[in-house]
């Protein structure tokens, strides 16, 4: 499918996931110096002794790996703007060495009670990272632009690794 993916086009069901992406302890303090400066997230020596034993990513830069990944694959969706993110939670921590990968599953989709130029869908989140163990996860409710409002920019590169329900499949 080539061009935008308006919400007409989104599937209740379908899944996405991202390509690995390795985390190095250089990328992950330079983030935090910069926006969450705390010792476990900065200064190696100092993470030793706190609670998690070592280096770790800061949240903020969980979120900021997850967008990227994300947004290579449902980048190609003509999304209007996110409205809401729920049920956020760090479930585990991420370190210097992991390997992770987003993935996505679209929850629901509604037509917008105030906008005439998108519907809501609602996708539920997740950054995994090397054992499958769950780094972040949340649902995000963002409005997504209807077909007859046109594309909002020129065509995306769609997504390879998107899957659909198949019949049968629990949404």
């Amino acid at each position: 499918m080539a061009g935008w993916r308006f919400w007409e086009d989104i599937v209740i069901g379908e899944r996405t996931q991202s390509r690995a992406f390795p985390v190095t302890a250089a990328a992950m303090t330079e983030f935090a110096v910069r926006y969450d400066p705390q010792y476990f997230h900065t200064d190696a020596a100092m993470a030793a002794q706190s609670p998690f034993g070592e280096l770790i990513a800061s949240g903020l830069y969980n979120c900021a790996l997850w967008r990227v990944l994300d947004h290579e694959e449902n980048g190609d969706i003509a999304w209007v703007c996110g409205i809401a993110w729920d049920n956020v939670r760090w479930a585990a921590p991420l370190r210097p060495g992991d390997v992770v990968h987003a993935t996505s599953v679209v929850l629901s989709k509604r037509p917008s009670g105030k906008r005439v130029d998108a519907g809501i869908v609602t996708l539920h989140h997740e950054l995994l990272n090397q054992q499958g163990e769950v780094v972040i996860r949340f649902d995000s409710t963002s409005f997504v632009r209807l077909r007859a409002t046109g594309s909002p920019a020129p065509d995306p590169v769609p997504s390879p690794s998107r899957s659909f329900p198949t019949q049968g499949d629990a949404a």
